[in-house]
């Protein structure tokens, strides 16, 4: 018969580690001071990437909070939208849109591999990146604006925000690194186990706030989207970097937000 006192401290010891792996990734993902435990040493990047979810939902849930009090002041849908999306930029510190401007400045800008990656590097937005950021962030809003109900599109966003981020783990597993250096390289490699627990745990807290169909056809659209985009790196540098994961994030958010309208029609 086991142990029920070595039990006990084997969940202790699961639920410290899995706490630890969810703070380094929510002070990855977001700007929100996540405690760290005193004295315990933080894990590595790659170790925390099946948490990547619950960031999500944290991150859904404030900004559909956000939504739900504009649409209390009755303001317009797509104004209610808009400061949804912002709440959202101001947690994460914008992490995916930056990804999403410096590929396609970097893509759009470089026509060798080196001129691409300098680009990305490059702090300073161009016409491109600008651009790319108008389209994302005018088609999340107009598309979150047109559900029916302020409590649909929170839901939508929250979903958006969870299936999108557990997409991303599967890149950094089966894509090689673009760079020897940079944010990519500093992460690590996670295990297949952790990414397909990531796409697990997304597909979960997604289902009740899309629904069934809406969770299976949108988790389809968000695996296209971040697979065009992973083909695309690949051809263009030879690999991912941490923009390549930001600017996937951002391309799966708006093929579940556009399942999410056809869906809602």
């Amino acid at each position: 018969m086991d142990d029920p006192v070595i039990n006990r401290q084997q969940l202790l010891n699961w639920l410290r580690a899995a706490r630890g792996e969810i703070t380094v990734a929510g002070l990855f993902l977001t700007r929100l001071p996540f405690p760290a435990t005193a004295g315990a040493p933080l894990p590595p990047l790659a170790r925390t990437v099946w948490s990547f979810p619950l960031i999500g939902l944290l991150v859904g849930l404030i900004s559909g909070a956000a939504l739900m009090l504009a649409s209390k002041l009755s303001l317009h849908p797509l104004a209610c939208a808009m400061i949804a999306l912002a709440v959202a930029a101001l947690v994460t510190g914008a992490l995916h849109e930056d990804g999403l401007a410096d590929v396609v400045d970097g893509f759009g800008g470089g026509r060798l591999r080196e001129d691409k990656l300098r680009i990305m590097r490059d702090s300073q937005i161009g016409t491109y990146g600008v651009l790319a950021l108008i389209f994302s962030v005018g088609l999340r809003a107009s598309l979150v604006a047109g559900l029916l109900g302020p409590g649909l599109a929170a839901a939508a966003l929250a979903g958006a925000a969870v299936l999108s981020r557990s997409l991303m783990p599967g890149i950094m597993v089966l894509m090689p690194q673009a760079r020897v250096d940079g944010l990519a390289a500093s992460a690590g490699r996670p295990t297949p186990r952790q990414a397909q627990l990531a796409l697990g745990i997304g597909f979960v807290l997604a289902w009740p706030l899309l629904g069934f169909w809406a969770g299976c056809v949108a988790m389809i659209a968000a695996l296209a989207a971040t697979l065009l985009m992973a083909t695309i790196a690949r051809r263009q540098i030879g690999g991912y970097t941490g923009d390549v994961l930001g600017a996937s994030q951002q391309a799966a958010e708006i093929s579940i937000l556009l399942t999410a309208g056809a869906f809602a029609l």
